[in-house]
């Protein structure tokens, strides 16, 4: 998916300027990066409401116009109000066609329902990880990354090394081989389990209190 954002240069800076532009409907933001001074910008606060409840835009390269020329930007960060759906500041990195990037994406899960450590054995689906940082080009970066759990058995994983990556894409590794997914025994079952002992001890020692008073 592509995605394209509508900008506009502000000159203004400072708190005041920017609860101006919140008032209308604007959004204050900065793009920075590459061999041009970082560039304070604005953008339509419903435009970008709205792109950051889907989950590609945040994993994805977008185009920035801005006074009818375009820009190839990734976003960094977006400030917004702890309860209310109000962004506050919006980052901007300026991204080059012929440099590597590094960006997280979102990991998707498939076929874990019919996992036979699922199906079969009654044990549930545990993510170690949602997202993945990789290194590519711009042109490469994938939405997301698929990991397919049909031939997990209870007590399997997936580890880093083992993800399926596009070619030209690489994850961005430091240390140990990390653990991405699993198949556990439910640990709903094991408490509602202890629940119950715990309820039968208790229903026990009331009748062996009823015996005594007698």
């Amino acid at each position: 998916m592509k995605f394209e954002i509508e900008a506009r240069e502000r000159t203004l800076q400072g708190s005041g300027a920017s609860r101006r532009l919140r008032r209308e409907n604007r959004v204050p933001a900065i793009v920075y990066g590459g061999t041009r001074k970082p560039l304070m910008i604005d953008i339509d606060h419903n435009e970008i409401l709205l792109n950051l409840r889907k989950e590609g835009f945040r994993s994805s390269v977008l185009t920035l116009k801005l006074d009818g020329k375009s820009q190839q930007a990734l976003l960094r960060d977006a400030q917004v109000h702890p309860w209310k759906p109000l962004v506050l500041h919006c980052d901007f990195l300026r991204v080059d066609a012929t440099h590597a990037i590094h960006q997280r994406i979102p990991l998707h899960f498939l076929n874990g329902d019919i996992a036979p450590g699922v199906k079969l054995e009654g044990g549930a689906v545990a993510p170690a990880l949602n997202d993945i940082e990789v290194s590519c080009l711009p042109q490469h970066l994938p939405a997301f990354i698929e990991v397919d759990l049909k031939d997990l058995a209870l007590g399997d994983t997936i580890h880093v090394s083992e993800l399926v990556f596009p070619d030209k894409v690489a994850p961005v590794v430091t240390g140990d081989d990390l653990v991405v997914v699993s198949i556990i025994a439910p640990k709903v079952v094991e408490e509602e389990a202890e629940g119950e002992e715990g309820a039968e001890i208790e229903a026990a020692a009331d009748v062996d209190k009823e015996h005594k008073d007698d």
